[in-house]
């Protein structure tokens, strides 16, 4: 039977939230140095100019505010700032649809409901019988700070068996960042690293608030150098689709397409599937896969190099 375990609690909550004034500024002020004049139309004065990017008037310019009204937005202060000039000014910026949305969240925060954001996600039961009954095809349900909440038998085979796991651990942040069998899986690990801390960025935007979120940027910014790194650059990113390369200790390399179903229950979860193409070799691999079972985790954490930690439960 696959192992669809009970949704990750985290630690305890310790710790303010993020501090969302710090995280408005520091965004716009990351998207305006990427801006170069010639890229909005304006003249480049060349070595007088002694800031990287756009200067603060120059935006205020082309989003049709006085600088002085921007100047005091991108401080952090985004209260009473109207929709319609949130939207000048990502238009202004040339931000796209997720940076455009993650703007929004932290100028005009949602007002969430007290302690809310310490409650532990579960997972309905009828998602864990789909789950259980997709044959074949690797599955699972992320939820809220990149938690991973429940998965199928093929999920464990190809990512490794996360129930062996302690519960605070199932996240993918802390998987990529602080274990190293991952940065072998992931043929394109950088890749991988920079998606994973563009969607936490954009969970930060929306529960500036969370003890937890916060409490994970701060331990992955101390462990890991490359985090740090990733974070100061303050890239948003929904979940989406795309192509994922793999190289699995059992079956080698695989190219699979990934595809993600945002749940619409009123909660923040998403249903992440992976295929391959009809007849490929990926294909054939994944069919191993499921006709190996649990004994394609065992054999994959006794290699030593691969994802496996633990019999899947499949």
């Amino acid at each position: 039977m696959d192992e669809t375990p009970e949704s990750a609690s985290g630690p305890a909550d310790t710790g303010a939230g993020l501090d969302r004034r710090a995280e408005l500024s520091e965004f716009l002020r990351t998207r305006r140095a990427r801006l170069k004049p010639e890229d909005v139309g304006m003249p480049d004065f060349g070595r007088h100019r002694r800031v990287p990017g756009l200067r603060r008037e120059e935006l205020a310019q082309l989003a049709g505010v006085s600088v002085a009204y921007y100047t005091r937005l991108e401080q952090g202060n985004g209260r009473n700032v109207s929709a319609e000039v949130l939207d000048a000014i990502a238009r202004a910026l040339r931000l796209s649809d997720a940076e455009h949305a993650h703007l929004t969240h932290l100028a005009k925060p949602k007002q969430h409901k007290k302690r809310q954001v310490a409650r532990p996600e579960q997972v309905r039961p009828a998602l864990r019988q789909l789950l259980a009954s997709i044959d074949g095809v690797p599955a699972y349900i992320s939820g809220r700070r990149s938690d991973i909440l429940a998965w199928n038998g093929m999920a464990a085979a190809l990512f490794g068996d996360w129930s062996e796991l302690p519960a605070q651990e199932r996240n993918w942040a802390r998987l990529v960042f602080l274990r190293p069998e991952y940065r072998e899986l992931f043929v394109e690990w950088d890749q991988k690293a920079s998606d994973i801390v563009s969607y936490l960025r954009m969970d930060a935007g929306c529960h500036s608030d969370d003890p937890r979120l916060s409490a994970l940027v701060g331990e992955l910014s101390l462990k890991s150098e490359e985090f740090r790194r990733l974070w100061a650059t303050h890239d948003v990113k929904e979940k989406t689709y795309g192509v994922k390369h793999l190289r699995h200790p059992l079956v080698g390399e695989l190219t699979l397409n990934f595809e993600s179903f945002r749940l619409g229950d009123g909660t923040e979860q998403v249903l992440i599937t992976h295929h391959a193409e009809p007849g490929s070799p990926s294909a054939e691999a994944l069919r191993l896969l499921a006709s190996w079972g649990a004994d394609a985790t065992k054999a994959g954490s006794g290699s030593g190099s691969g994802p496996g930690v633990g019999a899947s439960g499949a």
